[in-house]
């Protein structure tokens, strides 16, 4: 259990928590919410003593392993497997000294770290992290990369994947589903029903929240009140506790005025000055229940463009990809997928487009990791030229961008003025301050540098500098990472009353769901109507991630050439080989025990060690079969938990 007694915490001179009294039991699942800035990571920070509490105090289990997210990943020679594989700091340790010790055939050492490995259930350990690659988007042929060759996001979720392989009591997550697809949230929210320990998450993502957490940790004014179910079931209980509160504050008012009445009327007479006393005393002793104050709703808006084509952009039968000449260089979506090259060594990754944008349309684009969504929206910008087909696109046309990697794009140095000012020179600053007072930038911190905005700040001004544009195409690419959730909700309302056209790439399933009418599907090289629910496309996506890890590029090599792929069987097929696979594990795990068993015995050292070089180079090849089998068999497992 973790308890907090009088816990307050500051961060300078700003108090953000005061007086929190409560206990969080081992297993709950606690999503923790609050507006930007009311504590959520300070608080993360004060749990794994990083920050002392300015009073009271945090009580934790004795000898309590935490697991969180690291900020930075650094530029690392070590393959991406191995650095999740680090994780497990002791199960790594093992495995180097093991690897260590064959090398030299110390066969000693070598028996000495396999009952280490033994003991740490450690064997498993590669494919539990290859596993969580996976899941967070990473096919086979990555992980074996250095991590020095990953871009940022890819990197983020590296680290969180290392977070989780990390044994743990108490897990704490912050933001992890920033940089995340859908599909990869998807995933990260089964692993995390699965996980046994205790689980703190700070998430701006409402549908998120609701499918992971038990309890709800909500920080508002530098208290901390702790609700039972998830961010829904929070939302609820608190508007009746605001509501009860105001009806207790409305009759607590109305009998102070009539005891105040009272009071002001006999207080002056000696034969109702007992009374009157009796009445200031009962006034005195009311509890003073505070009104409910309101929190300022935030509005944003999209001004309404200034000319609206009916047909606005299509692509007529377009080869979508980058160029020879820039192949190396389009960020963060082709590092996970090998694609198709030309002749002249042009990347393609989506064939045979045909797609259009009509005024009113709000299309949600769906698709596993990597498979092309940000290309097509590239390809739909004009950033990108066709490879092949043709883009038209209407001369009064006016697009507006989000890309993912638009709010790093923001002159530091500058205020959120000056960026308008390079859209519209000659604009009156006083049209500046009144469009960005709309956007929460009131008063003086429209002229505020921008170096010390928090990132939910920066993507919304990102968002301001779009909407001063009056687009008639939004065109908008994982918009909501670092928007906290009441600029989520503003932002879909305002999303909803744009005229406009809408192309939205996005994990937030509530923004998805509030925002669009239909979903095209973005998915091996190809791009189609899907005609179904984000329910629908979840259960897609679970069959077709069980069919691609029986045939990615890595296992068709392993294969004979003259051995076709073998089609898809029934489920009575696939359960008897996976029988067939488990008895063949069977054995090899009765082979590997005689081995160690054998190179445990200190009498194999003390006569001839070429015995024991020979069980060592045994060892290491039954090792690596029943590793293959492993696999093998739980790729065929999860084909039929899928299915």
């Amino acid at each position: 259990m973790i308890s907090f007694r009088n816990f307050a915490l500051r961060r300078g001179e700003r108090l953000l928590l005061s007086d929190v009294d409560l206990a969080l039991h081992a297993g709950w699942r606690v999503g923790v919410v609050g507006r930007n800035g009311c504590g959520k990571s300070s608080l993360f920070a004060a749990l794994m003593g990083q920050v002392e509490p300015d009073r009271g105090d945090i009580e934790l289990p004795q000898k309590v392993r935490i697991a969180s997210v690291a900020q930075e990943t650094p530029s690392l020679p070590d393959a991406a497997i191995d650095f999740v594989l680090s994780g497990d700091a002791a199960v790594h340790a093992a495995i180097r000294a093991e690897s260590e010790a064959m090398a030299r055939e110390d066969w000693e050492a070598v028996a000495e770290a396999h009952h280490r490995l033994e003991e740490l259930g450690g064997y498993d350990a590669s494919a539990r992290a290859g596993r969580l690659l996976h899941g967070l988007g990473f096919p086979p042929e990555t992980h074996g990369k250095p991590v020095s060759e990953f871009s940022g996001g890819w990197r983020v979720r590296l680290n969180l994947a290392r977070a989780l392989m990390t044994p743990s009591d108490l897990l704490l997550l912050d933001e992890p589903t920033n940089h995340l697809d859908l599909d990869a949230v998807l995933w990260l929210e089964q692993w995390l029903l699965k996980y046994p320990g205790t689980l703190l998450i700070i998430s701006h993502d409402r549908e998120f929240l609701d499918g992971v957490s038990t309890h709800t940790l909500h920080l508002h004014d530098g208290r901390a009140k702790l609700y039972v179910g998830d961010y829904t079931s929070f939302e609820r209980q608190r508007a009746e506790h605001l509501r009860q509160q105001q009806i207790a504050f409305e009759k607590e008012q109305a009998e102070r005025a009539h005891l105040q009445a009272f009071i002001d009327r006999f207080k002056a007479k000696a034969s109702k000055a007992r009374q009157a006393q009796s009445r200031i005393k009962r006034l005195a002793k009311l509890a003073g229940t505070e009104a409910v104050r309101a929190e300022r709703a935030l509005h944003i808006g999209f001004q309404a463009p200034a000319k609206m084509p009916f047909s606005l952009i299509r692509l007529n039968d377009v080869e979508a990809g980058y160029r020879a000449a820039i192949a190396d260089e389009h960020g963060d979506e082709a590092l996970p997928v090998e694609h198709e090259h030309t002749e002249r060594g042009d990347v393609v990754i989506l064939h045979g487009v045909r797609f259009g944008l009509e005024a009113g349309d709000r299309i949600g684009l769906l698709g596993p990791n990597g498979a092309g969504k940000s290309t097509l929206v590239k390809t739909l910008v004009g950033t990108l030229p066709p490879l092949a087909g043709e883009r038209v696109a209407h001369g009064d046309m006016v697009i507006g961008y989000f890309a993912q990697h638009t709010v790093e794009s923001l002159r530091a140095g500058a205020s959120p003025i000056d960026h308008l000012r390079e859209l519209s020179p000659d604009t009156p600053t006083q049209e500046f301050r009144n469009f960005l007072g709309r956007w929460n930038f009131p008063g003086d911190r429209a002229f505020e540098c921008i170096d010390g905005f928090s990132g939910g700040e920066r993507a919304r001004l990102a968002l301001a500098l779009i909407a001063w544009r009056r687009p008639n195409v939004l065109l908008l690419d994982e918009p909501t990472n670092h928007l906290d959730l009441d600029m989520r909700e503003a932002l879909a309302e305002a999303l909803s009353d744009f005229p406009g056209a809408i192309v939205l790439v996005s994990h937030d399933r509530h923004l998805i769901g509030l925002v669009c009418d239909t979903f095209w599907r973005v998915a091996d090289g190809r791009v189609e109507e899907f005609d179904g629910d984000l329910d629908e496309y979840a259960a897609w996506l679970r069959a077709h991630n069980a069919e691609q890890r029986g045939g990615s590029k890595a296992d068709k090599a392993a294969r004979p050439k003259a051995q076709p792929a073998p089609p898809r069987r029934e489920d009575g097929a696939q359960r008897r080989k996976l029988k067939q696979l488990e008895e063949k594990l069977a054995a090899l795990q009765a082979a590997c025990a005689e081995v160690e068993a054998r190179l445990a015995d200190p009498a194999l050292y003390a006569v001839d060690s070429s015995e024991a070089a020979q069980l060592g180079r045994r060892q290491a090849e039954l090792t690596r079969e029943r590793d293959a089998l492993e696999a093998e068999w739980l790729a065929l497992y999860e084909a039929l938990e899928a299915g």
